[in-house]
């Protein structure tokens, strides 16, 4: 019969930051799990001592069958950002007894109430995304590790115009090495810190806002043949079709602007945002737009749909061009889109529109068709007439519902 596994989190300055309690378990354990810090602040420990890293799974079987009393120690509290979640997931015989968050510590440093802070993690993860996740949020807490610094991390902010907050780090909190600091992002650039850190950001400075429906003529566009963009009220109704939700895998092909697929990523905040572009031209103004608005998108240099094998599964797809592969471009995307998702095909022609129903009829999927024609009012002397947009065939389609023998949809 397994014993009941203790997770007990544990501070910078080791021994000192547990209860008696604590220490009399792991004075008592027959297996002490922890990383090497961890296990270092107990070189008296007579049981088994085994250091954890990567291969978390692999542990986690082992521990499956294992008998012994056994106490596995983590950072702070294991169930922020730590592995208590995953043991608590895996395992039924697991209690988790907490320490104060170098979080926690930091904001105590920092005088300042915490339960209304943002939170984010980069250590061990890619800091792809991070631009729109946090924009302007008031008070961010990050996790760092050791490619992810204070230093790398505010180099990557500012090369978002993310200049309005300014940072607080703490190093080593909790020990007799602590430290901490206010800094601006250009000085925290050029700073260097311990490994043991955590940076909260908080800002002090009114961030640019961009609702949905950004102004056309605030993107970078090619010239001076401008035009190339998915109009603002187009785009609107073309993002509504492909119901969004914050954790979206959206695929823009033929971003060329990339309006659709920045709009996207400031819905899709915590998903991820993919976009395929054949012009090179267009797509440096899509990287310069990215960097305007603050989201860190994912763009290849390909003609669709080349490039598409590199990317994951989507939720959502838009094609704002195909550049006559529509056909085979349908195909992968009906076979890869996920359950529950949608694929919006803007069409300038009656033969684009005809070519994309036919074919999603072909992959078994139904199709709604929205003819926008729209017209903006403009001057002209002391009057206003009305400007024609061309009319553009909104094309939406899902995969039909699984039906039974007798015709009816599954329940």
């Amino acid at each position: 019969m397994t014993q009941t596994m203790k997770v007990i989190g544990i501070g910078d300055d080791g021994q000192t930051s547990l209860l008696p309690l604590y220490r009399t378990w792991i004075e008592e354990c027959e297996l002490l799990i922890g990383g090497e810090r961890h296990l270092s602040f107990f070189p008296e420990h007579t049981g088994e001592k085994r250091v954890l890293k990567g291969g978390l799974s692999a542990m986690v079987e082992e521990l499956r069958t294992e008998t012994r009393k056994t106490v596995i120690l983590a950072s702070g509290d294991p169930l922020f950002y730590g592995i208590g979640s995953l043991l608590a997931k895996k395992l039924k015989n697991v209690e988790i007894y907490p320490n104060l968050s170098s979080i926690q510590l930091a904001f105590a440093k920092m005088g300042e109430a915490w339960q209304d802070a943002a939170f984010a993690s980069v250590h061990g993860r890619s800091i792809k995304g991070l631009a729109q996740r946090i924009d302007v949020k008031e008070k961010v807490a990050l996790l760092t590790d050791q490619e992810n610094t204070p230093s790398a991390i505010a180099k990557y902010l500012l090369a978002f115009g993310m200049n309005e907050y300014d940072a607080f780090v703490g190093e080593n909190l909790g020990s007799p090495e602590e430290s901490t600091g206010w800094y601006t992002l250009e000085e925290m650039a050029d700073q260097s810190f311990s490994d043991l850190n955590v940076v909260i950001l908080k800002k002090r400075r009114p961030s640019p806002v961009w609702p949905l429906g950004i102004a056309d003529e605030e993107f970078s566009q090619r010239k001076p043949d401008k035009g190339l963009i998915t109009k603002r009220e187009v785009r609107i109704l073309s993002i509504a079709q492909l119901q969004l939700h914050t954790k979206s895998i959206v695929w823009d092909i033929g971003t060329c602007t990339g309006s659709v697929a920045i709009e996207a990523a400031r819905i899709a905040r915590d998903g991820e945002v993919y976009g395929v572009e054949k012009n090179a031209d267009d797509l440096e103004n899509c990287r310069q737009n990215m960097a305007k608005f603050r989201t860190d998108l994912t763009v290849v240099h390909a003609r669709a749909p080349q490039g598409l094998e590199q990317f994951p599964d989507p939720d959502a797809v838009f094609i704002g061009g195909s550049g006559g592969e529509l056909r085979e471009l349908l195909h992968i995307c009906c076979t890869r889109l996920r359950a529950g998702g949608r694929i919006v095909v803007n069409a300038a022609t009656i033969e684009t529109l005809y070519e994309a129903t036919q074919a999603f009829a072909a992959e078994g999927f139904e199709t709604s068709v929205t003819l926008a024609q729209l017209s903006r009012s403009k001057p002209i002397l002391s009057l206003t007439r009305f400007e024609a947009l061309n009319p553009i065939y909104i094309i939406t389609a899902w995969a039909k519902e699984p039906t039974t023998e007798g015709g009816k949809s599954d329940e």
